[in-house]
């Protein structure tokens, strides 16, 4: 039998999956922060900030999303997306819970393992926010805004975003380190690797749920009497 989904439950569907990716994005986030080995630009900027003025990484994450999306807006002459305002705000959340839960491990083997596996975790994160496409992230719409204004490729638009970021972090004194290297280099491979999965995960959660039996395409089956043509033997 063919479950049939409303629309409200799909729309239900989408967003609780979206939600979830951000929840193992800022997993992955705080293991990188956590295994003191360097973090990911972003938040290199972050840290900085709060060893400086204070507060929390979430809430520093929050405030620079909450600029972001403002300048997002001016460039795009648009009202934000609501995908884009619960990402700021739940991964700020998100990151401060689990900073409070994970610590910073003595044995240098161990950090290795929180680093890598949090640049893996953010990957897989990111595939899945993104698959049930509710809205980008504030520093990805920022990313698009400025490649129309511009003309320049994403990928530049992208760099130099990041260039820029991780300057003022390391200027405020933000960790910068082999892992942040790593997390440059390696990002868009694990994303890149993560995003067919995840598109498919959420595909076969979301369509395949939802999708109504097609008369016109199904195999018949031998008792099957659509009114019309009739049964042969």
């Amino acid at each position: 039998m063919v479950k049939l989904y409303t629309k409200r439950e799909h729309l239900f569907m989408r967003w609780l999956i979206f939600m979830i990716g951000l929840v193992i994005v800022s997993f992955g986030i705080a293991l990188m922060i956590r295994a003191d080995l360097g973090s990911a630009p972003w938040d290199v900027l972050h840290i900085g900030l709060r060893d400086q003025l204070g507060l929390t990484v979430g809430t520093w994450s929050i405030i620079i999303g909450i600029i972001v999306i403002v300048m997002t807006s001016l460039l795009q002459k648009e009202t934000p997306q609501a995908g884009g305002i619960v990402n700021m705000l739940l991964i700020g959340v998100f990151i401060d819970i689990f900073l409070l839960l994970i610590e910073t491990p003595s044995l240098l083997a161990v950090q290795i393992i929180m680093l890598l596996a949090g640049i893996i975790i953010i990957g897989y994160g990111i595939g899945l926010y993104i698959a049930p496409e509710v809205g980008a992230g504030p520093r990805d719409s920022l990313m698009i805004a400025l490649h129309e204004r511009t003309g320049w490729k994403i990928s530049r638009v992208r760099i130099m975003m990041e260039t820029v970021v991780l300057a003022v972090g390391w200027a405020l004194g933000g960790p910068v380190f082999v892992g942040t290297i790593l997390f440059c280099l390696g990002i868009g491979q694990v994303v890149g690797f993560a995003m067919p999965q995840t598109s498919k995960l959420v595909h076969y959660l979301i369509e395949r749920g939802g999708r109504h039996e097609n008369f016109n395409k199904r195999t018949l089956r031998p008792y099957h009497n659509d009114g019309i043509s009739k049964k042969t033997r």
